[in-house]
């Protein structure tokens, strides 16, 4: 088994609880990996400001993984590693296609959220994120300003993978590039091509001189698939989603079982291998 140096952990559904919460088990496991001279950084969907609190509460002094991997910035030292925004094009058809929806498109420019509606599909959003909405009448006239690191688009689960499928055809049709993937099942994420968890994590160990090998990575949903893909040992959690834990070699318990933790102690601290999943699943507990 190879050393392992860095270790991206998603935060909903993951690391944290369904309380939105981090045990405090996981906390003296995450503190102890540290305390081997493990690299420890967060991989998430969220804004920045809305994973600070996260940070701060581990002392998470690193770059982090935010907007999907659109933005790579250290909130202590303010340092961006990585930045990569969507276009101002595929903002706009984004924008239209909400619209066209009538469906909520959340614009995340400059650390804040801006939308023109709010859904009830969207209510949800602001208590998860802890960040206020920022109302306008046209999120097209945001592009004169600058560029979003990600547009989300917030339907019933019952239609969001129609829409992604439909979204995805228009931007085809036009010639457009974009990354779309789900975060949960309600949230359509349409990032930069190269605005991935996995394409971020890829930048922050080339910057700290770790192989992939020596990358551990864990998520529970779609949108970590690439990064679990480049990690040397990517790890679903017991929760996630069938779809994602069948394209994963290592599954853990779930978020509510602290399986991030589990894994943890059983390959960094105390050193042993970790079975593969197999179809009678492997669970560490």
């Amino acid at each position: 088994m190879q050393e392992i140096k860095l270790v991206a952990i998603d935060l909903d559904d993951t690391l944290l609880r369904d309380d939105l919460t981090i045990s405090q088990f996981s906390k003296d496991i995450l503190q102890e990996v540290r305390e081997a001279g493990v690299t420890v950084t967060l991989a998430t969907g969220r804004m920045l400001p809305s994973a600070r609190p996260y940070a701060e509460q581990l002392e998470f002094d690193v770059p982090l993984i935010t907007y999907q991997g659109a933005l790579v910035k250290n909130v202590f030292s303010e340092e961006v590693l990585y930045n990569c925004p969507l276009s101002q094009e595929i903002s706009r058809i984004a924008i239209q296609y909400g619209r066209s929806k009538k469906i909520q498109a959340n614009f995340y420019f400059e650390d804040k959220v801006f939308v023109e509606r709010v859904t009830e599909a969207g209510e949800h959003y602001e208590h998860l994120a802890g960040i206020p909405f920022t109302r306008v009448d046209d999120l097209e006239e945001l592009l004169e300003q600058g560029l979003p690191y990600k547009m989300l688009l917030i339907d019933d689960e019952q239609v969001i993978d129609q829409e992604l499928e439909e979204l995805g055809g228009v931007l085809n049709g036009k010639g457009f590039a974009a990354h779309l993937t789900k975060s949960k099942p309600t949230y359509l994420e349409v990032n930069h091509p190269l605005a991935t968890k996995g394409v971020a994590l890829s930048k922050l160990a080339e910057r700290l001189n770790i192989g992939r090998e020596q990358v551990m990575a864990f998520g529970d949903s779609f949108n970590d698939l690439e990064m679990l893909e480049y990690a040397g040992y990517g790890f679903a959690v017991a929760n996630a989603h069938p779809d994602v834990r069948s394209q994963v070699h290592y599954i853990t318990a779930s978020n509510n079982e602290d399986g991030v933790a589990l894994a943890l102690r059983e390959m960094v601290i105390l050193g042993k291998g970790y079975p593969e999943a197999t179809l009678t699943t492997n669970i560490i507990s």
